[in-house]
């Protein structure tokens, strides 16, 4: 009690009780373990370990992982076996103030801590339970810090795991105010001269010229000798100094911002990608030289817009995108960038390219369309026109189609067929609900169908499948589709054809935007949906 009171600050019953826990594994361990441990709260419990043991935070032999279960277990630090004790409710209720204190039955105010630590002491282990536990190989051993970085925003150091700069200036800490501006510190002196002054000198940067609702662009270049019929131009676009480049002056420890701008559009600009130089305005714009899925790599793109000075703006990745067009710039902002942020921005890159368009393939499709009424021809089919113009749209080719009627034997025969006729891709339409009749799934792991992925949280579209048979690529669609526009389809067809894995990790993230408006004119991709 009174080695719980000086280092906690007072003799609190969850520490009291630790205590009694971490005896309790320490007795049921062999003689002589070298042990570690793992705690499930960070409430109290900690502290009783590092109270009675050699185990802490501070030499990493004591981790607490916040499971909110007052747990802990000691084992064996090479093996992993070992105990975990936990405090055990269906032992309280002989020992009604522990029970009212564990789970917060009376205010703290109400409760007596003189009978509740006296409960406790007479209560001893017996409240606890016990059992044997092998902890899994990814807990074993300390986590190293690996590599260590400075930090090009706050200059301090830093695990270079934690990204390109450290996770205090990505908006973690908790202080105001406190965020560095490095490069209000540190900016070449450059020579800033009235218009006048500056005729027959050469522009340092591009000057943009804004006409609300008309133009914008520049109207002064960077590397262009400034003319006397220049000086009125740009006292009406409200530039009455200017900077001009001088000889004397040293930016060797800067990087202007069309260079930077050109080394980052070298490092970004991946397969199926262009860029167009010179830069405008400091900004390298990227273009699809071929129509495809535009692949961005998300995370360093976080990770390289978390840097100070620079930004990269994109399109939604995972999306058709025309040949020529725009769809992301990037830039630096100052108009010298310190070297060291630029060259920290081009490490962020160093892995691989940032953007890439992948072409999609041209598939020979096998369309199954599956429904009693259908096969038995109570009604028509609607389904293979409207698969057979998406497929054909993105360059495809439709081999074959076979309908089929609700039997999972019959299914699973025409998918045979189809791979027969030598589809390598296959789209089944409907019998993907939860209604006893819709087999079309059964049918077609009948047919060898493996790495299924069914559910996907996208209205309309949710009980859209996905899998392989062997090498051929399965798509189920809902019969929603034959209703709707667009759906689920339009978002992953693109994606399969472009030869991307899908996971069920990626599937879940399509739940953000995952909502379609069902607008009465539809004006997809031009809208949020898949966004």
């Amino acid at each position: 009690m009174d080695k719980a009171a000086a280092f906690h600050g007072n003799p609190a019953p969850g520490l009291i009780i630790g205590g009694y826990m971490v005896e309790r594994a320490k007795s049921l361990l062999p003689a002589g373990t070298l042990f570690e441990a793992l705690v499930e709260t960070p409430k109290c419990l900690p502290d009783a370990v590092q109270l009675l043991s050699l185990c802490s935070t501070g030499n990493g032999w004591m981790r607490v992982l916040n499971l909110g279960r007052y747990a802990v277990t000691l084992y064996d630090k090479y093996t992993g076996e070992g105990v975990r004790v936990h405090l055990d409710p269906a032992k309280l209720e002989a020992w009604p103030e522990i029970k009212s204190w564990l789970l917060k039955l009376k205010p703290k105010a109400e409760q007596d801590k003189g009978k509740l630590l006296d409960a406790i002491r007479r209560a001893g282990d017996s409240i606890l339970a016990d059992r044997p536990v092998t902890i899994t190989p990814r807990h074993l051993g300390k986590s190293s810090m690996g590599a260590v970085g400075i930090c090009p925003v706050c200059h301090e150091a830093y695990p270079a795991k934690d990204g390109s700069i450290c996770r205090g200036c990505r908006g973690e800490e908790p202080f105001a105010g406190m965020t560095p501006e490095p490069e209000r510190r540190c900016l070449p002196e450059l020579t800033a001269l009235p218009v006048e002054m500056a005729v027959g000198r050469v522009a340092l940067h591009d000057m943009t010229r804004v006409v609300p609702g008309l133009t914008k662009e520049p109207a002064v270049l960077a590397g262009q000798i400034i003319s006397q019929a220049d000086v009125q131009l740009l006292k009406e676009m409200g530039r009455f100094t200017v900077y001009v480049a001088s000889d004397g002056e040293d930016a060797s420890g800067f990087v202007h911002e069309d260079e930077a701008a050109k080394a980052f559009g070298r490092a970004m600009a991946g397969e199926g990608v262009r860029f167009r130089e010179p830069p405008r305005e400091g900004k390298i714009t990227f273009f699809a030289a071929r129509g495809g899925l535009l692949g961005i790599d998300r995370q360093a793109l976080l990770r390289f817009n978390l840097l100070p000075g620079v930004i990269c703006a994109a399109r939604q990745g995972d999306l058709l995108v025309e040949k020529d067009r725009p769809f992301a710039a990037c830039r630096a902002v100052p108009l010298f960038m310190p070297r060291a942020s630029f060259e920290a921005a081009l490490a962020v890159l160093k892995d691989a390219p940032l953007f890439q368009v992948l072409p999609l393939r041209k598939a020979s499709a096998g369309i199954l369309v599956t429904g009693t009424e259908v096969a038995g021809g109570v009604i028509e089919d609607k389904f293979i026109p409207v698969v057979r113009g998406k497929l054909v749209a993105l360059g495809s080719t439709v081999a074959a189609t076979d309908i089929r009627p609700d039997d999972r034997r019959e299914i699973a025969s025409g998918v045979r067929g189809l791979l027969a006729a030598g589809a390598d891709l296959i789209v089944t339409t409907a019998g993907l609900s939860v209604d006893p009749g819709d087999v079309t799934r059964l049918g077609l792991l009948d047919a060898g169908l493996t790495d299924m992925l069914y559910g996907i949280p996208v209205l309309p579209g949710a009980m859209m499948l996905l899998g392989r048979i062997g090498e051929t690529q399965v798509i189920g669609i809902p019969a929603c589709a034959l209703f709707h526009k667009t759906t689920a389809l339009d978002l992953l067809l693109p994606r399969v054809l472009a030869g991307v894995p899908i996971t069920r990790g990626d599937l879940a993230a399509m739940g953000e935007g995952g909502f379609c408006l069902q607008c009465k004119s539809c004006t997809f991709p031009k809208c949020p949906f898949g966004k």
